[in-house]
């Protein structure tokens, strides 16, 4: 599993997952809001399942 997600697109995925989650836990969003958690565990690990198909990889290669 290497990783296909980098620089910016980790840090919008982190800052998308954070204020899902964020405005779920403040009442602004229904229970759908938790599916910030997903963008957050990407954001996170660096990989993302749904890019493998299509051949994305938006990290830079050693």
């Amino acid at each position: 599993m290497s990783k296909n997600v980098g620089g910016i697109d980790r840090i919008l995925r982190i800052v998308v997952g954070l204020a899902l989650i964020g405005a779920t836990l403040a009442g602004l969003l229904p229970v759908w809001g938790w599916i910030g958690v997903v963008p957050l565990a990407t954001g996170a690990i660096g990989w993302c399942p749904a890019y493998l198909p299509f051949g994305i990889k938006t990290c830079k290669s050693a």
